[in-house]
Parts: structure tokens; sequence; C-alpha cells
């Protein structure tokens, strides 16, 4: 049996990718080797019964901004968000805890002195937010909001400490907003870092920081029932080894890492570009713990129990030493922690009266340091008892992230280094990143613009690509 096209991974770009060819009209088959949909959307009991813990993302500011995805009608195929009153809390040792809510005016008061800076960074954003993620959220192209672009380009552009540094007086705005910028997975003095920083910034203080009903797989799920509607075709349970075994068809897109796409169909690429995608630079990996616990987290700020994500990393100085030292090939003592805790707002994640939480920090690519003792104290530090609430633990190095997932290479589950000159050359230097020089092969994972999250605009450029090369 023939398609017009063979995806290869079901993550949100791969399924992303199979709606935009199904509504184009095409026939498409997703292969996905795991025996379920989702790449990084899937929840699972991993620790005790009744326990659901999603397994790599948790909260999706992207999921709800997304440009693609708000055409869908994903509400009416189960996906529901749930909206914590915090988007994010960011607490300091001094007792101080700054929440970003979606009013910019409520999170500027926050910030003391900084106020007048913080809202003069964003406001053009916040009134502009859908015109700024079309561009941020895009290829490289001539911007189709040029002035307002214009205006941020030294922001997007700089190292993250050094824009809170020189805009920013107290240190609550310099930490939460090093904070946001430490998802880039870049040391803060590099660029263009403050890009992440005010990208987030910006969901937080306009769509919110949601988590989806049920976990992460909900989105998933309705990606599928949707795309199922369409005709898209999904085989689960099959780990592709050789392109070879694939059925005919006009394109095959692979939602993987560059990695994976030479194993698959390396020899089908020219030396040339094979040699660049084993130069692609990917990023440090991560070190995660799923924890079921009898309780609540002990936050000592009553604002952390507002937010089902908080960053809990201490001052700007610290988070920033603690994603240099990563880059060393070093594992910090005090790492910066990104946590979750999805269950104090949806309860189907958990027993009645227990709860779930998530985290991770960032590591050495391929590490298998196990950092559990490192994040739990830096959870204690701002939650005394928090160790008294576990029940139990599930623990994955950077190594078994890749076992775990191929496409996350040494724990990396961003889709490779985004920095500036990665950061439009995904997966290498081209005008059109998607495309391979083989013939009717095309990449649409996160190792392509505009790079990780679950928005899904990665498979639905990669299906521009296709459709105008189809058409001659």
């Amino acid at each position: 049996m023939s398609y017009d096209a063979v995806i290869i991974g079901s993550g949100p770009n791969g399924l992303v990718a199979a709606i935009t060819l199904a509504r184009a009209g095409g026939r498409v088959l997703v292969v996905e080797a795991k025996a379920t949909p989702g790449g990084g959307m899937r929840t699972l009991e991993v620790t005790l019964p009744g326990f659901r813990h999603d397994i790599c993302s948790a909260i999706h500011p992207l999921g709800i901004a997304s440009p693609f995805f708000r055409t869908l009608p994903l509400a009416d195929f189960g996906l529901e968000w749930i909206q914590p009153p915090v988007a994010l809390a960011h607490p300091l040792d001094d007792g101080r805890t700054v929440a970003v809510t979606r009013s910019l005016e409520a999170t500027a008061a926050e910030l003391g002195d900084d106020a007048r800076a913080w809202s003069w960074l964003f406001q053009p954003l916040v009134e502009r937010w859908e015109d700024a993620l079309d561009d941020l959220l895009a290829p490289l192209r001539l911007p189709r909001h040029p002035l307002l672009l214009a205006r941020y380009a030294l922001p997007l552009a700089a190292p993250a400490a050094l824009l809170a540094r020189t805009l920013f007086r107290e240190e609550r705005a310099r930490a939460v907003f090093a904070g946001m910028a430490g998802h880039s997975v870049l040391p803060l003095e590099r660029p263009p870092t403050a890009a992440f920083g005010l990208l987030l910034t910006l969901l937080a203080q306009t769509v919110g920081w949601p988590v989806a009903k049920g976990g992460s797989q909900a989105i998933a799920d309705a990606l599928v029932r949707y795309a199922q509607t369409l005709g898209v075709e999904l085989v689960c349970g099959w780990e592709v080894t050789d392109i070879a075994e694939l059925p005919p068809a006009r394109a095959y897109l692979f939602d993987t890492a560059p990695k994976s796409l030479l194993r698959i169909a390396g020899d089908r690429l020219p030396p040339g570009y094979r040699r660049q995608l084993e130069r692609f630079r990917y990023n440090p990996g991560v070190f995660k713990v799923d924890w079921a616990l009898d309780g609540p987290i002990p936050w000592r700020a009553a604002t952390c129990r507002q937010a089902a994500t908080v960053h809990v990393g201490g001052t700007l100085d610290e988070i920033a030493a603690s994603e240099r030292a990563v880059w060393r090939g070093e594992h910090p003592a005090r790492p910066f922690v990104l946590l979750a805790q999805q269950s104090l707002f949806d309860p189907t994640r958990a027993p009645a009266g227990k709860q779930v939480a998530w985290a991770y920090c960032h590591v050495p690519n391929g590490s298998t340091v196990d950092m559990t003792d490192a994040i739990e104290r830096q959870v204690e530090r701002f939650a005394p008892g928090f160790r008294e609430r576990i029940l139990a633990r599930a623990t994955r190095h950077a190594r078994a992230m890749e076992m775990y997932n191929p496409n996350y290479v040494g724990g990396d589950i961003n889709g490779g280094v985004q920095d500036l000159f990665q950061h439009f050359t995904r997966p290498g230097l081209s005008l059109t990143p998607y495309r391979t020089p083989a013939r009717g092969i095309y990449l649409c994972s996160s190792s392509t613009p505009p790079g990780g999250g679950v928005h899904g605009m990665c498979g639905y450029y990669a299906v521009q690509t296709v459709l105008r090369d189809w058409q001659g």
C-alpha cells in the first residue's frame, strides 16, 4: 500500500505534520516505535498505582499559544486546559516570592522598584502577543511584523544575564527573568538566552502556563483523534531501523533527531549532508525525578502553592552559575530545578489526598550521575519537610532519557543547541532546513526551526516545504 506521506515519530511535530498533510488531501501514515503515540507528551504510572506522571513535557504555554494548535478543534476531542491562579512562582531565600500571572500589571506590582522597567520591557509584547509569536515561532524569513521585531532586536539577541543586570535593580526581577531564560539550556552569559526569557515571560502574562487535564498524554490523544477523522493512519509498536522497510510514499518526514535520521536513512543522504548532521550540536541533558507524595509540597511561601510551576534556583547569580557549570561538564551542587506540581490543580493525577510532582535539572550530555539528593535539597531549601512527604520516586539520568526516547540524544530534551548560529541552521546551513538533499526525505522535528516545545510549528513548516515541492 502506498501513501502520499509516511511520518516517522508521533510527537507534536509528527502529528501536526500528519494533520496538515491530511487537510491538504494527502493520504498519511504515522509510524511510532512506542506502544502509544505522543513522543514527549506521555503520562504514565511510574511510581505507585494511581499516581500519573508526565514523562517529559508537563506545562504547556506553547501548547495553548501555538498558532497552529489554535486552528484545531482539540477541545472537541477531549483536551481541557487547566489554568493555575499563578503561572509561575519563583521563591527567594529572604522569604519573598515573585508570582508571574496572566496580568502584566499584577506581575509588575510584585517587583518593587523594577515595576516600571518590567512594564516597559513587556507591554508592547503583551499587547501584540499573537503578532510576536507569529514571527518568533517561525523559520528564518522576512518578519511579518517588522516594527515590533525591530524594537526588540537587541533584547532578543542579548545574553539574559546582561539584559537582567542592565534593566533591573532588584534581585526579584533579575531572578525571575534568569529562571525563564534558564529554559534555553545555555549559559546565561550567551546570546540569545534573553529571547527565551522574553518569550516564556510573555506567554505567562498572556495565555498562562497551563496543564492538560489528565496529563500531557491528553494533548497527544486529542491530536490523534482529530487526525484520524481526517483519515490519518497510525501504527504503534513499529521501531523503524531502515527506511527501506517503510511502504512507498512521495515523502518521508522524520520527527526524529538528526542522529536517528542518519541511522534510518543515512545511506540515502549525500556525504556532505551526512557530515552536517554528524556535526549537529546537542544540548546538555537532564536528570528527571517524579515523586508520589503524601500531600502537597510544604512550601514556605504560600504563593508557591498557587502555581503549577516553581523555579527553584534562587538568585540570578546562582542560576547562572548552575547553568555555566553544566556546560563545563560539571554537576552543580545547587542545580537550577524546574518543578511542576500538576495535581494541585488536576485531581485526576493522584489518589484523593495525595499529590504528584515532577522536576528536572540540567546535567552534562550523556551523564549517568544521580542528582536526586541535589534536587531534593534544593526543594527542601524552600519547602522544609518536603522529603517527609515522599512516598515513592522514579528517576532517570541523562543517558536513561535517551534509552527511553532516542530523540533525547544524551538526555537533550530540546532537540539541539539553540544559540545564535544553530537556532536558524537546524539541522544544517540551508534556506530550507526541513528538506534534505535526498529526494522525498524531510526532517520535521524540534531539530528544525523554531526548535523545542510542544507547539507543532516545526511539523507545520516542514509540510509547507513538502507542499511547495509537490507543486513543482
